[in-house]
């Protein structure tokens, strides 16, 4: 599917429900969704990932699609309260969206000194978790190569931040976003 076309089908997916803006319609289509693990996978692909890193809950069942796609190991980055055996790194998140800060965890075996991690995400807004995911990758001794996303609402700053921002839809294209 052309990238316009994509955008155009995001566009008409993704719609405000009470207030929240609901991205699940995107995960109950196949068709959409092949087509937006394609489209993150062909943004990172040139840059030679050993793994992508992806936050729970959305952002696993993006990030395990495109590390699948992409034929390299998946990341699993984990909330307060989650089952996880073995031992752990943790930062805690700068404020998101709503003001609340996140502990954020990382079994310490999953990477290392060589390895060459992107991020994967189902929305970026404030950037608190992606630059908290950086962070624990880089204190790992891997490079942080950037972060692909289905919607970004992030803001300049951020995206300075973040060595290389793939973004399948602009939030302020999306209608009562």
């Amino acid at each position: 599917m052309s990238a316009p076309a994509l955008e155009a089908r995001l566009r008409d997916a993704i719609r405000s429900i009470g207030g929240h803006m609901d991205v699940w319609a995107v995960f109950e289509d196949g068709a959409l969704l092949g087509a937006v693990v394609d489209a993150l996978a062909q943004g990172l692909e040139p840059l030679l990932p050993t793994a992508i890193v992806a936050v729970e809950s959305r952002g696993f069942l993006l990030g395990g699609a495109v590390a699948a796609r992409l034929g390299v190991g998946f990341v699993a980055v984990r909330k307060p309260g989650s089952l996880f055996p073995g031992e752990k790194a943790s930062v805690l998140t700068g404020p998101d969206y709503r003001g609340n800060r996140t502990e954020l965890r990382m079994l310490v075996r999953a990477m290392g000194t060589g390895d060459r991690i992107a991020m994967v995400d189902d929305w970026i807004e404030v950037g608190a978790q992606a630059l908290a995911v950086r962070e624990l990758v880089e204190d790992r001794g891997a490079t942080f190569l950037g972060l692909a996303t289905m919607v970004d609402q992030s803001s300049e700053a951020v995206r300075e931040a973040v060595p290389v921002l793939v973004a399948l839809v602009g939030a302020d294209t999306l209608e009562d976003a």
